[in-house]
């Protein structure tokens, strides 16, 4: 294989060869599938095309996956939380921090007034968080409102600090990244979906351990997702909002040589949430549910994992094959600005791009 050949590809290293939960899915996966994704279809929030792509995505697989054990209605709620994060990705990543904070704030007062009519001509992200919220807290105990609306929110306010950093063209260190990151991947809002079913008080909640626990997932979840969204990302013009880039402009190394640095990161923290449950002390009567919490979030790292190579968000229709061989082809720079008079928004089909250049 010549240079030129070796730099249109890269190795990506297989993380969670050791990771000791397994792959697993909930058995209400396909009805749910199908009422979440009629109901976010009528929303109209993406052209045609674009909503092809984002169906190509199986959102609601990431949320089986994530969740293989709670009950069909805590798992329609995770389905429309995936929606949420993923289509405030589409909608941000194209605007300047001005505009992203404006529709962050129309978010934050859908969350905090969900039975309130939304204004028309509202961007649609209110009113999509507005029907998520107001049936999620139906049946989510009031610990899991709180500890949600707290990580979401700083999600959010995440959200607006990466358009910020877009905006200017700005690339992080690696410690300042991973600080904004551990964020703007939204993990912690999403482990609520665990907790709707529990009561876990805020002392057994804001634990030192069980908060470094939490950390520990959260950065897996964020070296998995950004190792394996970096072929995109580079393609679409994004990619300073990735660990991979930071890795290449802070140590000088190729494409290749940060993959296995992040996947060499990724064991550290695999060790020290290992070992960190073995330190977990007896809180009483919160003990046994704070294990099936714990076992919870520990199952969304193998998730995330999973659906980055079964769904078609990263890899187009070449997840297994790359998931075999570990050699990912560089995709060509696509433009981003072609957006639809229907909708400004435009998810790209990594299926179609990598079709066409194997048609060259």
């Amino acid at each position: 294989m010549d240079a030129h050949a070796k730099t249109m590809m890269f190795y990506l290293p297989d993380t969670m060869v050791n990771w000791p939960w397994p792959r697993a899915i909930n058995p209400h996966f396909e009805d749910v599938k199908i009422e979440v994704d009629a109901a976010f279809r009528d929303f109209k929030a993406l052209c045609h095309e674009s909503q092809e792509a984002f169906d190509k995505c199986d959102f609601a697989r990431l949320t089986a996956l994530a969740y293989p054990n709670v009950p069909r209605e805590h798992l329609r709620i995770g389905c429309e939380l995936m929606n949420i994060y993923f289509i405030v990705d589409e909608y941000t990543d194209i605007e300047n921090a001005a505009v992203t904070k404006e529709m962050v704030d129309i978010v934050l007062d859908a969350l905090h007034d969900p039975h309130k009519i939304r204004p028309e001509g509202e961007c649609i992200l209110g009113e999509i968080v507005r029907q998520f919220w107001a049936r999620a807290i139906q049946t989510a105990s009031l610990s899991s409102q709180r500890h949600f609306l707290d990580s979401f929110t700083a999600y959010l306010r995440a959200v607006v600090v990466e358009a910020l950093d877009r905006e200017h063209s700005h690339c992080r260190s690696i410690d300042d990244y991973l600080k904004l990151r551990r964020d703007t991947c939204g993990a912690k809002s999403a482990f609520a979906i665990y907790e709707m079913g529990m009561e876990l008080p805020d002392e057994v909640f804001y634990h030192p351990i069980v908060a470094e626990l939490v950390e520990c997932i959260v950065e897996l979840i964020l070296i998995d997702n950004d190792m394996a969204s970096y072929n995109r990302e580079q393609a679409t013009g994004d990619e300073n909002h990735n660990l991979i880039t930071a890795i290449m402009l802070e140590l000088g190394l190729d494409r290749s040589g940060a993959m296995a640095w992040a996947a060499r990161y990724h064991t550290q923290v695999e060790k020290q949430f290992i070992s960190g449950l073995a330190q977990v002390p007896s809180l009483g009567t919160c003990t046994d549910i704070l294990v099936k919490y714990l076992d919870g979030i520990a199952t969304w790292a193998r998730a995330n994992h999973c659906w980055s190579y079964e769904s078609q968000r990263y890899f187009g229709a070449r997840g297994a094959e790359i998931q075999r061989s570990r050699i990912v082809p560089l995709l060509p720079k696509v433009n981003c600005n072609d957006t639809s008079s229907v909708a400004k928004v435009n998810v790209v089909d990594l299926s179609n791009i990598d079709a066409a250049v194997h048609r060259e």
